[in-house]
């Protein structure tokens, strides 16, 4: 049971993140009240990475490509791994 409430926490994560992606290629999805609640729910996961990135890739004037999401999604994989064995080891 904790197994399948940590894969969905995860999935919701993952869906949540997948969601911004796809409506920052709609033109001014901030004003919409969906949004913010994503952003409310992302924008914690998203920010160290995008601070991260920000070190190596100087963000210029006009528009760039934002990878802190993928590295966001690859990162929480990392960790749902992690969890789910700890807890496999510690149940059983």
């Amino acid at each position: 049971m904790l197994l399948k409430i940590v894969n969905m926490f995860f999935q919701f994560l993952y869906f949540m993140i997948t969601i911004r992606i796809v409506l920052s290629f709609f033109p001014n999805p901030i004003n919409s009240n969906i949004y913010r609640v994503i952003y409310q729910i992302t924008e914690p996961i998203l920010f160290p990475f995008r601070s991260f990135l920000e070190k190596f890739i100087p963000r210029g004037p006009g528009y760039y490509l934002d990878f802190s999401p993928i590295l966001a999604l690859l990162f929480l994989d990392v960790l749902r791994g992690i969890i789910i064995r700890l807890l496999l080891a510690i149940l059983w």
